[in-house]
């Protein structure tokens, strides 16, 4: 599994209607298939949000959220179509499926080449019209997130991880022996495409891409927040406090009380509070 320089999407398969031009905001959702630099679909979903559209001023100034998912999730699971109404309050929401979940092309490699598949969400949350641009990732997806800003720092105003490893090969935890399982083992990645409906690819990273914490001091001066719960089940507080070292005082930490892993212990109260922060923060 190759990292290699995420490059920017082709075209979408589906072409947007005339409400989708630079010049006009979008006001009804939008599902097409996106093509990432290296020829992968990916099944991509835009909801305008419940912002009102004020006619005088420009779909620029309306922030968007590029929401990626944790590994297994997909663009129609519930966790993921609830992370996607508590921030269309904010701002327009895209959501997509990472390459090797639902409906989208190829296999996964679980954070490597992922980044352009977020890189391809983000360009077309632009084509959009959307100039402000935060992206929210959790678990994987919050890795993602941080490596995509790290290598593209200007595709994004402002990055929210949550729930994110800082350290790749992590084996520290239970569900994170179980997840190792699933990715290494033969038997395990079958389990994956029937029971999570999630394909892996069967290499091994080559070579190994930038880690989290490597990604972090990259990001600066792009506004950056590290979420996790003090009662995180694959990642314990060592992670987040590596992350927010390395960010230093270019980042903020919020260690959250009895929260869990990811999207399934994100609140609607907590979402809310993400999305004020980058609506604040998303140049």
């Amino acid at each position: 599994m190759s990292s290699g320089p995420a490059g920017h999407v082709a075209r979408s398969t589906v072409r947007p209607h005339s409400e989708t031009t630079w010049g006009t905001p979008v006001r009804t959702q939008l599902r097409t298939f996106l093509r990432t630099s290296d020829g992968v679909t990916i099944d991509a979903v835009y909801d305008p949000g419940a912002v009102v559209y004020d006619a005088s001023r420009t779909p620029a100034a309306h922030p968007v959220f590029v929401v990626a998912h944790g590994f297994t999730g997909a663009v129609d699971r519930p966790h993921v179509r609830r992370v996607a109404r508590a921030l269309a309050r904010y701002g327009a929401v895209v959501t997509f499926s990472f390459r090797g979940h639902g409906a989208s092309g190829g296999r996964s490699t679980v954070g490597d080449r992922e980044v352009l598949d977020l890189a391809a969400a983000v360009r077309w949350a632009r084509e959009l019209g959307h100039a402000r641009v935060g992206t929210v990732g959790f678990s994987m997806g919050g890795s993602v997130v941080l490596r995509h800003a790290a290598l593209h720092p200007r595709q994004t105003g402002a990055v929210v991880s949550v729930s994110a490893p800082a350290r790749w090969y992590y084996r520290g935890t239970a569900p994170m022996r179980r997840l190792h399982w699933l990715v290494t083992r033969p038997e395990g990645r079958v389990v994956s495409r029937y029971g999570f409906r999630t394909r892996i690819h069967h290499r091994d990273w080559d070579p190994v891409p930038l880690s989290p914490v490597e990604a972090v001091p990259r990001i600066a001066p792009t506004p950056l927040l590290i979420v996790h719960g003090d009662a995180d089940g694959y990642f314990p507080v060592d992670h987040p406090r590596m992350l927010a070292a390395a960010a230093a005082d270019q980042g903020e930490l919020w260690l959250e009380p009895g929260m869990g892993h990811a999207e399934h212990a994100a609140s609607d109260a907590l979402l809310g509070r993400i999305g004020e922060w980058v609506v604040a923060r998303a140049g």
